[in-house]
């Protein structure tokens, strides 16, 4: 199995990746003879506070995971050695594979409270052992990409990169931020790796050890642009920013002498809306109106929305700490319930926490101006006229409906679906809730079932 990476460099095995109680119901099925297909639905059941929509995310990694789903001997072992395990049942997983479908919502589209975001159908065994890896990949990233994507719709256009690295969750959770945040329309990520894996542009500039490593600031400011003409980023707010300021305006005149460009000066200190301001005359005034100006340092959508909003002269944001983490809204109530199994509908009616029966479709329905106005949870037979089905099948008998889509088209689907999303329900506070219907048969089934199991 592909490798997750862990906090020491080492890698693990990703078939033991689950709780433990998906192992001890898997034996359970397999002594009384429970081996019928059973389907899952994922879902979130509610927002988080100031959130009316989700960015699917994270798909890809689920499908790729799920064709390589095995426990080696080694693995074997270690269940052996807890001695919680039958050897009959070792011996089943030693072969065990996933063979089931896989129906979902793509990446980059948007979806909405308590819609199928994904649903697997296999033996039970098979689709129910794999469920904490589901939720923990496509959980984490489709949270950060709609955090991402409220960025993006604070920033107006403005360009954003992803600075997030050093302070998210893990080395995993690092790279599914920097995926994530483009899948979202990020431009960047100062995440070599994930540069070199998901072919995402680079960003960085310096930091503010290398100014402080040089007596003057200037000294930083020539030897860099001297290394790294192309890439002239300087940060300015080591010891004071107007002063940074105009010594990155000499060196970007000297530069100019050699038909170079300075590429841009990075604030990430200070009242950003007035530093910038006057930065933006200082670099103006020496004739270098093309020098960027960079914000960067505990930026949210908010602090974006207000700045973009008052006309501060930033060109360019980087998101950290708060987007990696999604750290107004860090977790979410995402579900993998059973909806049907041996060809009976099934749900769960726990107070708060109901899911609702049967395999199912999302149709999409759009206003005459193409944009959307509502969605209809149907069962998966079901067809809404006008209505366009949002889950589709990406895996089949265990294999992944092949080409997956690049990283870029699940970028442009994103961009395409949030073109369409009226900003009322895209709003930083108190967004509007978009409506989700659920078919007739769906409420019938889901009331049938009802009265049987209450009586």
């Amino acid at each position: 199995m592909r490798p997750v990476l862990s906090a020491a460099g080492g890698a693990e095995e990703l078939g033991l990746l689950t709780d433990l109680y998906e192992l001890t119901m898997a034996q359970s099925y397999l002594q009384h003879g429970m081996s019928a297909p059973a389907t899952f639905s994922l879902f979130i059941r509610t927002y988080p506070a100031n959130r009316s929509y989700f960015v699917s995310a994270g798909i890809e990694d689920v499908l790729n995971y799920l064709e390589e789903w095995h426990l080696p001997e080694e693995s074997i072992d270690y269940l052996h050695s807890t001695r919680i395990f039958s050897p009959s049942f070792l011996d089943y997983l030693s072969s065990l594979r996933f063979t089931g479908d896989v129906w979902a919502i793509p990446e980059g589209r948007l979806f909405f409270a308590d819609e199928p975001v994904l649903e697997v159908t296999g033996p039970v065994i098979e689709a129910q052992i794999v469920e904490t890896f589901i939720i923990n990949q496509i959980n984490i990233q489709s949270l950060i990409a709609t955090k991402a994507a409220r960025c993006v719709w604070a920033a107006k256009g403005k360009s954003l990169a992803d600075f997030s690295l050093r302070r998210t969750h893990g080395t995993d959770a690092g790279m599914k931020a920097a995926r994530a945040s483009y899948i979202a329309g990020f431009q960047s990520t100062s995440n070599v790796l994930a540069g070199k894996i998901y072919g995402i542009p680079l960003s960085g500039t310096m930091a503010h050890s290398y100014v402080s490593s040089h007596e003057p600031e200037i000294d930083a400011f020539r030897n860099f642009v001297r290394s790294f003409p192309e890439r002239s980023i300087l940060l300015i707010d080591t010891y004071d920013t107007i002063a940074g300021a105009r010594n990155a305006a000499e060196v970007g005149k000297e530069m100019e002498a050699l038909g170079q460009r300075l590429q841009g000066v990075r604030l990430d200190s200070g009242d950003f809306d007035r530093l910038s301001r006057q930065v933006r005359v200082i670099l103006d005034r020496a004739g270098l109106h093309y020098t960027r100006i960079v914000a960067s340092g505990g930026l949210d959508e908010s602090d974006i929305y207000d700045l973009v909003s008052g006309g501060a002269p930033i060109d360019v944001f980087g998101v950290g700490t708060k987007m990696g983490v999604s750290a107004d809204a860090p977790w979410s109530d995402m579900a993998y319930k059973l909806v049907k199994y041996d060809g009976r509908p099934v749900f769960k009616l726990s107070t708060g926490k109901s899911s609702l029966p049967g395999e199912k479709q999302v149709f999409r329905l759009r206003d005459d101006k193409g944009d959307f106005s509502r969605d209809i949870i149907t069962l998966r037979d079901e067809h809404v006229e006008g209505g366009e089905p949002l889950l589709c099948k990406v895996m089949e008998r265990g294999k992944a409906i092949r080409p997956l889509p690049l990283l870029d088209e699940m970028r442009e689907r994103f961009k395409e679906d949030f073109s369409h999303l009226d900003d009322r329900f895209k709003a930083l506070q108190g967004p509007h809730e978009y409506e989700v219907a659920l078919s007739p048969r769906v409420k019938e089934l889901y009331d049938q079932l009802t009265v049987e199991v209450q009586g």
